[in-house]
């Protein structure tokens, strides 16, 4: 049986094969092209077919092997738990073995008082159950809740997670606003010449751009002794202020509208390229707003960005004899298109997608990094509360809107 290890680079094998065929039929899938494939293209579909197959019954090996590791995993853990010397059954000083003690309920049935219960003999009965060393009264009420002690484990609000951030270069300012020169008429006039002829004249011309740093900030109001009771919480609250923070910067970057105080974030810049999709396939759409941003913008795209849902309708497409044309379902897939990785995120407008030079023509200039300070005023004070204050202040420049396109009608 194959190990765990040699299924995956079995797999793994068996997916490089399948991917380069379908990197020659292409992106209209034209099994024509395939100089792999032998045979009409009945015969290279059902080929192509038999791989996926292979790949599926490869991945249910995967799910077993790792079925196998699992089970002996937790065996291991039981092994570990029986050794521990504390959780051994305890032995009488003679060294026999003692017989187990009757659990409660068995020490209950097996009792004569509560079979003359059965036989109408009695109405109720009282015992004394050895182990535990208490009489009790069995009646509706009777009883206890059980101890129950906290984990320490703490599950987090749902909260969309970061991603523009990541793909967006960041440099300190220093300045209240982020002003640079743009350049606004640009006349190439270079040309041949003849001898002692005229040198064409060219034209530059430049304007000033600013962007205004915004200020983003959230607080929490926390009782003394909150602060003091549990341990850490304080951390606690201070990363996920923090966090605040950044979900809003995150999104303020690619949606926010420039009315103050919010920034001007990618989607509302003046001078963005659009790509409509219309009639063409979605694909289609996203490689045209790459080429604008190639063409028109001459800049090298490097990021694309997709709402969950838009990219599940992508991810999903098959082929109309069913194959999906990212990738296998039993394998993760590579979380891109077109060459270029692909942030998912709910930030992004739903129906809307975004392509550009993110490394290269646009950029977060943070005025301050994110603090994170407690105070109180009088009234907090006298009822024993401090507030917990997160703040942050950046710019946002996007150099070339022209370097990004968006594509509509997803």
């Amino acid at each position: 049986m194959e190990t765990l290890k040699q299924l995956i680079e079995k797999l793994a094998a068996k997916q490089a094969e399948l991917g380069a065929i379908f990197e020659e039929a292409g992106p209209d899938i034209d099994l024509s092209k395939v100089k792999s494939l032998e045979g009409d293209g009945a015969t290279r579909a059902a080929e192509v077919k038999r791989r996926n197959d292979e790949m599926a019954a490869i991945g249910v090996q995967i799910d077993e092997a790792k079925a196998l590791e699992d089970a002996k995993k937790a065996n291991d853990e039981r092994g570990r738990y029986l050794n521990d010397p504390q959780n051994r059954p305890a032995q009488p000083d003679g060294g026999g073995r003692r017989e187990a003690p009757k659990s409660l309920g068995e020490f209950v049935v097996t009792h004569a008082d509560f079979k003359a219960t059965l036989g109408h003999s009695e109405k109720r009965f009282s015992l004394e159950y050895p182990d535990i060393d208490f009489k009790t009264t069995f009646i509706t009420t009777a009883g206890f809740p059980p101890e129950t002690t906290r984990t320490g484990r703490m599950v987090e609000a749902v909260m969309r997670p970061i991603g523009v951030l990541d793909i967006i270069p960041s440099t300190p300012t220093n300045q209240a606003a982020v002003v640079y020169m743009r350049e606004t008429i640009t006349t190439v006039a270079a040309a041949e010449r003849a001898e002692a002829g005229l040198y064409a004249e060219a034209d530059i011309s430049y304007a000033e751009d600013s962007s205004t740093v915004r200020s983003i900030g959230v607080s929490l109001p926390v009782s003394d002794e909150q602060l003091e009771d549990v341990p850490g919480v304080q951390g606690m609250i201070d990363g996920r202020l923090l966090f605040f923070l950044r979900q809003r910067l995150d999104g303020q970057v690619l949606t926010g509208t420039g009315a103050a105080p919010l920034l001007r974030g990618v989607l509302n810049v003046v001078g963005v390229q659009t790509q409509a999709k219309g009639a063409d396939p979605t694909f289609d759409a996203i490689h045209k707003a790459i080429t604008l941003v190639r063409v028109t913008g001459r800049s090298v795209p490097s990021a694309i960005v997709l709402h969950p849902n838009d990219w599940q309708d992508i991810r999903l497409t098959r082929t109309a004899d069913g194959i999906y044309i990212l990738g296998n379902p039993a394998d993760v897939g590579a979380q891109r298109l077109w060459g270029l990785p692909v942030v998912v995120t709910d930030a992004e407008t739903e129906g809307t997608g975004l392509v550009g030079d993110f490394a290269n023509h646009c950029e977060l200039r943070p005025r301050s990094g994110a603090q994170v300070q407690v105070g109180l005023d009088a009234d907090d004070f006298t009822h024993g509360l401090q507030t917990i204050r997160a703040g942050l202040r950046a710019a946002f420049v996007v150099y070339r809107p022209t370097a990004f396109a968006m594509i509509t009608g997803i």
